[in-house]
């Protein structure tokens, strides 16, 4: 089977070759040519009118080249290729009409199958395919994109994302700020190699995470004089601390082992040794595939669409407009089957490694140590695990004394980051999912949000349940990311979290989530704010 892939979503006109055997797997002989040409602006960041000029030239000369040497590996046969595939979004819609445009024409030229590729989607697949994990979780830190996603049920399930800006666009923003040119992210890790760690603010909600606060500190920074090398390590050591904690929590969500980069800003070799760190250290395994496969490339293109070609998931030309919003979690996945799932039954043990914490299960108590994280700076990470250890404790006992079911705190040790509680419930809330339990838990957070603070990482691991009692007495646990405050939207991101860990656990996530949500309003004042803050947030994820 060969597939011609063509890509152009902002910058890099691509065409490729794919020639495979069995497109479901990647075997020694597989065969990948990539001919691209990438738009370099002279100024600033990328120019949408300009990168689609250079769509508009370049395309059509990187897939005659393409063409070509499909011809060669042909060998005489004709048509030279058994279908194309095209990037049909996300991006700039200038530039993905001339890819479909090129693509359409193609098809027709050769009569052959036309495939319509998520380039989102392209970049975990490309992973997957080369490492030969089976249902990995996948973190794809990209220029407009930055977003983490599993497999369940069909779709690839977006279990955290960015609440703002992409991870490379972040970091565009601050070079564009002291006057380097595009594309930033080399620039900065060449800077930062010379630096010594400048603090910036670490913001992670859950699974999602934010980057504006931190562009804004940057550039502050550096406008106070802070050595532009230091400002480089703070950003690559926060940012990517941040990618690798959140990686790190959907993997203890999910009960997963395997762990897929992808996207350009995955080249960045700190960004690796982090995630590769933190996988070591969970005893999880880990994958990035080579550069040429991590920027945006039509070689993913290819591989991604031979396997819808194979599962017969292809566009009539009528049928094959681009949608420059493409959201991953948006396409039906056809070339995999529906047992598969990124979620994993985990057994309980005496001894449970969690997202960031070493956890001790004992007869009537349980201890808990936040070990330190060697991915992350040692200034970093000692601050993190002294203020969660300190607010986790605080918090849930405010939360007792609001009538939230939470575990009593026997013990308290800050320096150490170590933490004793009463042991709670006999399972988490992933193994007891009903209506009735997940409504609890609605309630649970009305209550907090009203007393004035949030949980901050309310996802089904971090519920327990005891199933003994009829009423499957519910707990909430774990509020090391929690803190004070009034703001409906922050009340709204507890609910947003607690719909992406249900989204990525649950059979029928809609369904809990509608009781969670019910229960909230029957028991919250100030519902009507809050939930008026989450159709905006829920508005805000990339390309919604």
């Amino acid at each position: 089977m060969r597939v011609l892939g063509i890509e152009g979503t902002a910058w890099a006109a691509s065409a490729a070759l794919f020639e495979t055997d069995d497109p479901t797997r990647a075997t020694d002989d597989e065969h990948v040519f990539i001919e691209s040409d990438a738009y370099q602006p002279e100024s600033g960041g990328i120019h949408p009118r300009e990168a689609a000029e250079h769509m508009g030239e370049a395309i059509p000369e990187v897939v005659q080249t393409a063409i070509s040497h499909a011809r060669e590996r042909a060998g005489g046969d004709d048509p030279p290729i058994d279908a194309v595939a095209f990037s049909r979004g996300p991006g700039l819609g200038p530039c993905l009409r001339i890819v479909g445009t090129a693509a359409r024409a193609v098809a027709q030229r050769f009569d052959v199958p036309l495939v319509g590729v998520n380039h989102m989607v392209a970049h975990l697949e490309v992973g997957r395919h080369r490492s030969g994990f089976e249902s990995p979780v996948c973190l794809n830190a990209s220029g407009a994109n930055a977003h983490l996603l599993g497999y369940r049920n069909g779709r690839y399930r977006v279990l955290g994302e960015t609440m703002d800006t992409g991870v490379g666009n972040a970091i565009d923003k601050f070079t564009r700020h002291v006057g380097w040119q595009h594309p930033g992210g080399p620039k900065v890790e060449r800077h930062a190699r010379d630096g010594d760690f400048h603090p910036l603010p670490y913001v992670v909600k859950g699974m999602d995470f934010s980057f504006s606060g931190i562009m804004s500190a940057a550039k502050q920074a550096s406008d106070d004089d802070v050595p532009v090398e230091d400002v480089c390590r703070g950003l690559e050591e926060t940012i990517f601390a941040m990618l690798t904690e959140v990686s790190e929590r959907a993997l203890s969500l999910t009960g997963a082992d395997e762990l897929v980069l992808g996207g350009g800003v995955g080249q960045n070799d700190r960004l690796q040794r982090m995630l590769r760190e933190m996988c070591d250290q969970r005893g999880a395994d880990f994958f990035a595939p080579e550069n040429r496969f991590l920027r945006d490339n039509a070689g993913m293109i290819a591989i991604l669409g031979a396997k819808m070609y194979a599962a017969g998931d292809t566009l009539a030309i009528e049928e094959s407009g681009i949608d420059s919003n493409f959201r991953p979690d948006d396409v039906a996945v056809s070339w995999r089957g529906p047992e598969e799932s990124v979620d994993r039954v985990v057994e309980t043990e005496t001894e449970v490694q969690g997202a960031e914490a070493t956890v001790t299960i004992e007869a009537d108590r349980v201890v808990k140590d936040r070990v330190p994280r060697s991915y992350r700076h040692p200034a970093l990470d000692e601050r993190l695990r002294i203020e969660r250890t300190r607010q986790e404790a605080r918090l849930t006992s405010e939360a007792r004394r609001h009538g939230v079911p939470t575990p009593l705190v026997l013990d308290t040790d800050p320096d150490e980051a170590r933490l004793v509680f009463q042991r709670v419930g006999d399972a988490d809330l992933r193994e007891a999912l009903t209506a009735d339990t997940v409504a609890a838990v609605g309630r649970s957070l009305a209550r907090i949000h009203d007393a004035g603070f949030v949980h901050g990482d309310p996802t089904t691991r971090n519920v327990r349940v005891d199933t003994g009692r009829e009423d499957g007495h519910v707990f909430l646990i774990d509020f090391g990311l929690g803190y004070y405050t009034d703001e409906p939207e922050d009340h709204a991101m507890d609910l947003h979290v607690l719909a992406q860990s249900l989204s990525g656990t649950a059979d029928d996530p809609e369904t809990l989530l509608a009781a969670a949500e019910d229960a909230y309003r029957e028991e919250s004042d100030h519902a009507e704010s809050v939930f008026a803050s989450l159709d905006d947030i829920e508005g805000r994820g990339r390309y919604q």
